[in-house]
């Protein structure tokens, strides 16, 4: 069948700066796109799509999940009586998989992810040398305030009358130690406690990255799905930007992927939004909102018993630099995605966690084991 024209203006030309690999895919989809004969957007709608979106596919500026190349061949099919035969079908695959090794928005992914691992990991360092530091610390201190008390105890037991006149200035001087093993222990509580998330951090790049290098590996298999079969309800994400647009982009990424996505379009609309907060998997939080912004949003969810335990992503555009990062730490964020966003390292970050709430909802939904029998009791 000869493809009529295409109208509304939704098929846009080739990209220009199309590597090979991916200008062969986007060649070989456009092609059987034309087979249809319909609009861009008349099939985006079919497809439930941003038509912007089903351009861009076209056009080679994004590459098509495998799932809607599926889709596409599902509709030549129904649609016409067109079928691949195997050697052409292994050959779209191969274009396919070759796209994403080679296209460069999964590699700005991989550089920003692996960008974020290196920075999680050189707080993990400093937090683990500072620990070791205040423990030798911590320990010589104890040790001089043990020093002292053998002293005391030797001063206190000699017949002086009145008390001999180090006494005090011992007693002082133990009083200040004491203080001091008091403050590095609080330190490092703290160092500890620094350390441990920037571990945890550490833990969820690696995952993230993995979920991207398998896009770009051996396998066109697309991110987990938002709810396998029989795994229950999708878990939810909240998405928080006072700006439409924003959320619109952000639906976009996430929506072809099954996830339940909640809007909110403010802070307040976003605690309201998690008064019922059960099933929550992660919030995307924007940081810069007028009258409540991101980090005050953040520090109210994490005051809240049946809400602090969701991990807060900050979507900003304020720059990631230690001092933004510190504060959106300390106001209880798990992990930074800047703007604009890219879709691939969103996805992976979103897809972690989803799948996180998944483990954490099973094992809650265990049943608990029975008790072994008592034993019957002794015949006398």
């Amino acid at each position: 069948m000869t493809a009529g024209p295409v109208r509304d203006g939704g098929l846009l030309p080739l990209d220009g700066e199309l590597n090979r690999e991916c200008r062969e895919f986007a060649e070989t989809l456009r092609a059987l796109f034309l087979e249809l004969g319909i609009s861009v957007r008349r099939y985006a709608s079919r497809c439930y799509l941003n038509p912007g979106t089903l351009s861009r596919y076209l056009a080679g500026t994004r590459i098509a999940p495998w799932a809607f190349v599926e889709e596409l061949l599902h509709h030549l099919a129904e649609d016409l009586g067109t079928r691949l035969d195997e050697p052409s079908l292994e050959r779209l695959r191969r274009q396919h998989l070759a796209a994403l090794r080679t296209a460069a928005s999964i590699g700005r992914a991989v550089q920003q992810l692996e960008g974020q691992l290196q920075a999680a990991d050189r707080e993990a360092r400093r937090a683990g040398a500072r620990e070791e530091q205040l423990d030798l610390a911590l320990d010589g201190t104890r040790q001089s305030i043990a020093d002292l008390d053998a002293r005391l105890l030797r001063l206190e037991a000699r017949p002086f009358t009145p008390a001999p006149p180090d006494l005090t200035d011992l007693l002082a001087e133990r009083d200040a130690l004491a203080r001091e093993v008091e403050r590095l222990a609080d330190e490092l509580a703290r160092t500890r406690d620094r350390a441990a998330c920037a571990e945890k951090r550490c833990d969820l790049l690696e995952r993230q990255l993995a979920l991207v290098e398998h896009q770009q590996g051996t396998d066109a298999a697309p991110l987990p799905p938002a709810s396998p079969p029989h795994a229950g309800p999708a878990p939810k994400v909240l998405l928080v930007d006072d700006r439409p647009d924003n959320l619109v982009a952000l639906e976009a990424v996430l929506g072809p992927h099954g996830h339940c996505l909640v809007r909110a379009s403010s802070g307040s609309e976003a605690l309201r939004a998690l008064l019922d907060p059960d099933d929550f998997a992660v919030i995307l939080l924007d940081v810069q909102m007028p009258g409540m912004d991101g980090y005050e949003t953040a520090a109210h969810i994490k005051r809240r018993a049946r809400t602090r335990d969701i991990p807060i992503i900050f979507v900003t555009a304020i720059g990631t630099d230690p001092e933004h990062s510190m504060r959106g730490y300390a106001a209880g964020a798990v992990d930074f995605i800047p703007k604009p966003v890219d879709p691939w390292a969103l996805r992976a970050k979103v897809a972690v966690h989803v799948e996180l709430h998944r483990e954490r909802r099973r094992l809650a939904h265990r049943a608990p084991l029975r008790p072994a029998p008592a034993p019957p009791p002794a015949l006398i």
